[in-house]
């Protein structure tokens, strides 16, 4: 009879809450904040930044309760900020893995890491000018201008331009001065 009336009671709060609304229209995190600003930062969402430790925890929560999925162990490794809550930041590395980490363990650097093998790096920003260097897959290079198609690199003391779409920690449409 208790058990009863408790299930009448959570059916009607969840009724009043709107708990039972149309469920295809279920927003996520993730899918909240695209395109738009940062609740906590007021930066862009989605963006990208660097690890700027040698480790960092990925956490399956905001918090320090939240227990650790993982831990990245590549610095200035580019990352996806896909969320923010508080001092933490919700990320997604190339292969889509992510969660929570703390917000003092990323950088705004920005950096890329090479998603073709052996990728030619040329002297200026098309496919006929002098080969500077070919770096290899999972190399990561410093991210410096770019135009709508190509992106300047630094990476092991060389310095050349490569296709955008073979690099991920940029925008397809993001242009950089």
């Amino acid at each position: 009879m208790t058990t009863g009336r408790f299930t009448s009671f959570l059916l009607a709060l969840t009724l009043a809450t709107g708990a039972l609304a149309d469920k295809t229209t279920q927003v996520t995190p993730i899918t909240a904040v695209q395109g738009e600003r940062g609740p906590v930062t007021n930066l862009p969402m989605p963006r990208y930044v660097s690890l700027k430790a040698k480790e960092a925890n990925v956490r399956r929560g905001p918090s320090l309760s939240h227990r650790i999925d993982w831990v990245f162990q590549r610095r200035d490794m580019p990352l996806r900020v896909v969320s923010e809550y508080g001092n933490w930041r919700r990320v997604v590395d190339r292969e889509g893995m992510g969660g929570w980490v703390h917000y003092s363990l990323i950088s705004g650097k920005r950096t890329v890491i090479i998603d073709e093998d052996l990728l030619v790096i040329r002297s200026q920003p098309n496919d006929t000018a002098t080969e500077v260097a070919m770096l290899e897959l999972g190399v990561i290079a410093d991210l410096g201008e770019c135009g709508t198609d190509w992106c300047r690199l630094r990476a092991g003391g060389y310095r050349g331009w490569a296709p955008k779409e073979a690099l991920f920690g940029v925008g397809a449409s993001e242009v950089r001065d």
